[in-house]
């Protein structure tokens, strides 16, 4: 797992929106989805970049965390 360990406020800059790289976190792990075409400028089925999505994962998505182990894993999420 690469190192980049983020609180959730630094965890917004990350918001796919103007350039910027967009990341997710679920279950404490931050994911990259700035490559994925679901992702398309930080949005995906009312899910924002920058944001921890567990809970849309969890009790959402049809896939679950499937579809996760497809990318990129940046690093988790630390304390405030």
């Amino acid at each position: 797992m690469a190192g980049k360990n983020l609180t959730l406020a630094q965890l917004a800059q990350y918001d796919g929106k103007d350039g910027r790289p967009g990341y997710v976190a679920v279950d404490s792990v931050i994911y990259d989805v700035s490559n994925s075409l679901a992702w398309q400028n930080g949005e995906h089925h009312g899910n924002l970049a920058g944001h921890d999505v567990s809970k849309s994962i969890h009790e959402d998505s049809p896939r679950g965390t499937k579809n996760l182990a497809k990318l990129p894993v940046v690093g988790k999420i630390i304390p405030e």
